[in-house]
């Protein structure tokens, strides 16, 4: 009797995706509501930069543009992080 092995480690047929995890189908499904949850936080980091902005004494100084900008930059990345998925 001769055994044959295989030299695969796995093969992965299908991957569960969470909202089939948690039963979840159709409107409301983690698709739909991932854009809006990314939209959220990327406002929350535009009014910070906004924040920053308005409570600067200077509105040309750099060390409070820089943050600003950083925030801005950072709320920019999610939503095109967003548009991947």
């Amino acid at each position: 009797m001769t055994e044959t092995t295989s030299s695969e480690l796995a093969r992965i047929t299908h991957v569960e995706t969470a909202a089939e995890r948690t039963g979840t189908d159709g409107i409301g499904e983690l698709a739909d509501l991932a854009p809006a949850a990314d939209e959220a936080f990327a406002g929350v980091l535009d009014a910070a930069a906004d924040s920053v902005m308005t409570s600067a004494e200077d509105p040309y100084d750099f060390d409070d543009r820089l943050h600003a900008d950083n925030l801005g930059g950072a709320a920019s990345e999610i939503r095109r992080a967003f548009r991947w998925l």
